[in-house]
């Protein structure tokens, strides 16, 4: 960065396997990673960790224990490092894309188990009378077995225990095992989703902090314009009562302390509403009474080329990144209903004891091996190959559109700055030109030389140059946010763009 200085006015899987697994790898990617080291392709310095501590909050135990914010007593001073860093752990989007993480955990967990052996215990006990008869069973179908009939019983009593252990295991299942990697990529999708929303968080955050040091500098211009009109009229009311004024020159310059105060009141009431939508960001409750300690930043922001720009935000765009993840999912899962053609192996069985629950019990098991081979399922096995490579193409398509989407933004972005930063220049010069002409006028006038209508116009040419200047630093500002949120770096280098 090249200082300019800064200014000083005050922003369990089955072998029925696919329908799940392609709802869960599909339905991620709406989802909102860590981005591996080696995908950066510079060592960019890290945005400071503000004390969070400073910011003196109170908690109480929400639902499931998420810590809610409560309002503290008196004013919570608030820097901007703060702010964003309160946004991007308390921000609504922000705690709910982290439940979003661990739903697909559990997913993975569960669509891994297929893959695992699985083994249950139980024990059962149970207690029978059986009607013989009612089954067929009568003393004279027992004729010709010898058996007498006062020895045969039509009503049975069968008391049984039994325990076992059962185990199953898939020795060869390939569909299932693709479906657990797409399933892990899933995962990786909704961490670079969440990443994604960090950066949203902190432009969004930043960008309203800065606003309302905005409006607080709109607030203190228009003060010090309105102390000097308090003694505009008062010298027009001196120089009337001493017989060498008029009365246009006192009612003029009335008129003009009234227009003062309506700007005052209006710039007072746009700083509170927008303190509530700051506290809202970043979650804190809307009667939160917050004290902004920054001022607005400015420095101009050092030159970087666009191709610099785009290869720096192909490795660290949270969203471009995500496709990518999102295109791994579709080819895994392609390669699942691929495989779904061969066959599957499984093992299972059981060993346990079984007897008459007052009697002798005896060891039984059983041990069962499955080759499974698809027979004819070429339609369905088909249409989800037709469903995998719809999606594949699909990713492709929007990872172009995105490529594209960056370098617009960028392009964008970049002139933005560029502009914005040639509009502070004027919009300073033009402040100073009309704080000379101001004051000229009020000497013209002190002396006698000419009414006020000069002065109060001198005024007003004074008030739009000030206003001008406190939404060129603001667009300025914001534009620099914007460049760096384009370029995916907002989270971690806010600080670098915006001079501070």
């Amino acid at each position: 960065m090249r200082s300019r200085g800064t200014s000083t006015t005050t922003y369990g899987i089955s072998q029925a396997v696919t329908a799940p697994a392609l709802a869960l790898a599909f339905g991620a990617a709406s989802l909102l990673a860590q981005v591996p080291a080696a995908q950066a392709t510079a060592d960019l310095p890290q945005a400071p960790t503000p004390s969070v501590a400073t910011l003196n909050r109170t908690l109480s135990a929400g639902t499931n224990g998420f810590p809610i914010l409560t309002t503290t007593p008196g004013p919570l001073r608030l820097s901007l490092d703060d702010a964003i860093q309160q946004g991007m752990e308390y921000n609504l989007q922000q705690v709910l894309a982290q439940q979003n993480e661990r739903a697909i955990r559990g997913e993975i967990l569960t669509t891994g188990n297929a893959l695992l052996p699985n083994l249950t215990a139980q024990f059962k006990s149970t207690a029978q009378e059986l009607n013989l008869a009612a089954m067929g069973f009568k003393p004279s179908s027992l004729a010709g077995l010898n058996i007498p009939a006062g020895e045969f019983s039509e009503i049975v009593k069968v008391n049984t225990t039994a325990a076992q252990v059962n185990v199953s295991q898939a020795l060869f299942n390939l569909p299932a095992y693709e479906f657990y990697r797409a399933a892990q990529k899933a995962e990786l999708v909704a961490q670079l989703n969440t990443k994604l929303g960090r950066g949203n968080v902190a432009l969004s955050t930043g960008t309203q902090y800065l606003q309302c040091i905005a409006d607080a500098s709109q607030i203190a211009n228009a003060i010090a314009l309105e102390k000097s009109d308090e003694v505009a009229l008062r010298q027009a009311t001196l120089s009337h009562d001493a017989g060498v004024g008029i009365n246009l020159d006192v009612l003029r310059a009335r008129v003009q302390l009234q227009n003062q105060q309506q700007v005052r009141i209006s710039a007072e009431n746009k700083l509170a509403k927008d303190k509530i939508a700051l506290s809202r960001l970043i979650g804190l409750p809307a009667d939160q009474e917050l004290e902004l300690t920054d001022t607005v930043p400015f420095a101009e922001l050092a030159t970087m080329t666009r191709p610099d720009a785009l290869t720096l935000a192909f490795t660290r765009r949270k969203d471009y990144l995500a496709l990518q993840a999102q295109l791994e999912v579709a080819q895994r899962t392609q390669k699942a209903v691929r495989y779904q053609r061969l066959p599957t192996l499984s093992a299972s069985g059981f060993y346990g004891v079984l007897g008459e629950t007052t009697g002798l019990y005896h060891g039984n098991f059983v041990a069962a091996g499955k080759l499974q081979f698809p027979i004819f399922q070429e339609a369905a096995l088909r249409g989800e190959t037709e469903v995998a490579n719809a999606q594949i193409d699909k990713v492709h398509q929007q990872l172009a559109s995105v490529k594209a989407d960056i370098d617009q933004q960028i392009r964008s972005n970049m002139l933005d700055v560029q502009s914005n930063s040639d509009l502070v220049k004027v919009a300073s010069s033009n402040v100073e030109l009309s704080k000379q002409e101001l004051s000229d006028a009020a000497d013209r006038f002190s002396a006698g030389v000419t009414d006020n209508l000069p002065l109060v116009q001198a005024e007003a040419t004074l008030a739009a140059a000030q206003d001008r200047l406190v939404q060129s630093e603001f667009q300025y500002n914001r534009s620099k946010l914007a460049l760096a949120r384009s370029i995916g770096v907002v989270e971690t280098q806010y600080k670098t763009y915006l001079g501070r």
